[in-house]
């Protein structure tokens, strides 16, 4: 299927948010948009109509974003190139 990429972005974004009520919607022309559930058991739009790969980015892009994993090995070598005097 060809939504999966977006329907994957949707999964993370309940992840790092933590609430289960975002949802994807496919249009019959083939554009998707996002959704999510109010208190008061609405569908609340949260996107423009967009095409798959437009829909992908505004989805990663939203919601709290996962800090990015440093390992010891690239804080080592950070400290490297800072001591390195320019020449």
């Amino acid at each position: 299927m060809r939504s999966t990429r977006a329907s994957a972005a949707v999964d993370r974004l309940k992840r790092r948010s933590g609430n289960p009520d975002y949802s994807m919607v496919r249009s019959a022309d083939g554009l998707f948009h996002l959704t999510v559930m109010t208190d008061s058991g609405d569908m609340e739009r949260l996107s423009p109509s967009l095409e798959q790969d437009e829909f992908v980015e505004f989805v990663n892009a939203y919601g709290p974003q996962t800090p990015k994993r440093v390992s010891k090995l690239d804080v080592a070598f950070e400290k490297q190139l800072k001591k390195k005097p320019a020449t």
